[in-house]
């Protein structure tokens, strides 16, 4: 069996994420399978380090073009791959060999306000149809984003398969010292903050968190900062808005991408993270974030309490007065910080990348070629990645 995996958004935030831990587990867990990445050209020579049976293929063609269209399944069929894995919900009509498909959420479909156009709209209908019909299974992150796929795709539920992402390593790893300072001092962390890390787009409700925000200063926890990571800010000028709005210049700090191991000195530096998301396949910024002992608040809507369970508070997002008060609950309560920060780890150490990339290993076997047998997991390791329900 030849594997091919398209990773051509292996940078991208979400998805990247994903394809980045999938094929880093898989090198790790299968030596024998042959595997064929499509991705950029700057991508080759590092994706060559994997392994003998990785084999990076430059692949230009742009996401979401025409081109791709016809240029991956030419790539493919050239290749000789016999087994075709679309990490997210574009999957060329053209592709010939069996297919499995990875559709994280349906944000497009459930939120079309938030698209450019209507062409937006309507492609995002097609091709998330017409893959999930096409492919020979279908994988998603949660059973919330299930649902949603089911809602909007007339299939058979056991065609699709819960396979939950996980978090890097480097989140649950204290980092040193000297690094944990070196942020502080680079980013003038010296008074408690409220931390948000992830993109700025309409539905992660970053306006409504700027105005819970406001509520919490106002309620004498006025040396608090609110501290923003996120790229494409500039993109958004509502936000801008918001600040001038309350007045909160010398409080809200705007930072750009910053690498995980930055970000993971961030968590642990942060009071409490703030994630009041509309919407999430999955939602990594706060599995990510209990991962790193920090307490969380996030929404009480699709994913984020499948993913957190017991181990954060749930808000209303669309009320900031209910993300107000999980806020200051958490600022204004050493105890409860001291049991969320022990819930969170619990809860962080159910998921496990690795027990993931079996998972989807398996999946590959079954659609594809009989495979060698992986040595078993540890009992008790990583339960979540096959996608049963995380104990709460």
């Amino acid at each position: 069996m030849r594997i091919g995996l398209d990773a051509r958004k292996l940078h991208d935030f979400g998805i990247g994420t994903y394809i980045r831990n999938l094929v880093r587990q898989l090198a790790r867990l299968d030596h024998d399978t042959e595997y064929v990445l499509l991705c950029r050209p700057d991508d080759v020579e590092g994706l060559s380090q994997l392994g003998p049976n990785f084999r990076p293929v430059a692949e230009p063609s742009g996401n979401y073009s025409v081109s791709e269209q016809f240029r991956v399944p030419l790539a493919l069929r050239r290749e000789g791959v016999t087994l075709y894995h679309a990490p997210h919900y574009v999957l060329p009509p053209l592709v010939a060999c069996p297919s499995v498909v990875t559709i994280h959420d349906c944000i497009h479909l459930m939120f079309p306000q938030y698209l450019p156009n209507r062409f937006a709209l309507g492609y995002a209908r097609t091709f998330i149809g017409l893959a999930a019909r096409r492919a020979t299974r279908v994988m998603t992150v949660s059973e919330s984003s299930k649902r949603d796929i089911l809602r909007f795709v007339d299939m058979h539920p056991d065609k699709i398969d819960v396979i939950y992402n996980s978090f890097d390593e480097r989140f649950s790893q204290d980092p040193c010292e000297d690094d944990v300072v070196r942020v502080r001092e680079r980013y003038q962390l010296q008074d408690e903050f409220v931390l948000y890390a992830g993109n700025v787009k309409p539905h992660k409700n970053v306006e409504r968190l700027i105005e819970a925000f406001h509520l919490v200063h106002s309620r004498g926890l006025d040396h608090l900062k609110l501290v923003i990571i996120g790229d494409q800010v500039s993109h958004y000028a509502a936000l801008r808005r918001a600040v001038h709005r309350f007045n909160l210049h010398k409080y809200v700090r705007f930072l750009g991408f910053m690498p995980e191991d930055t970000l993971a000195i961030m968590y642990r530096l942060a009071g409490v993270f703030v994630f009041p998301s509309l919407y999430e396949g999955f939602g990594l910024p706060p599995l990510e974030a209990m991962a790193s002992g920090t307490p969380v608040v996030v929404s009480n809507v699709s994913s984020l309490p499948e993913v957190t369970g017991d181990a954060a508070i749930l808000v209303n997002p669309l009320d900031p007065g209910d993300i107000a008060d999980g806020i200051t609950r958490v600022l204004t309560n050493d105890d409860l910080r001291r049991e969320m920060r022990h819930k969170g780890l619990v809860r962080a150490a159910q998921f496990s990348w690795e027990a993931s990339a079996r998972r989807v290993r398996d999946i590959y076997g079954q659609v594809g070629a009989p495979r060698p047998v992986l040595p078993a997991l540890p009992q008790g390791v990583g339960a979540v990645g096959h996608g049963k329900a995380p104990s709460e």
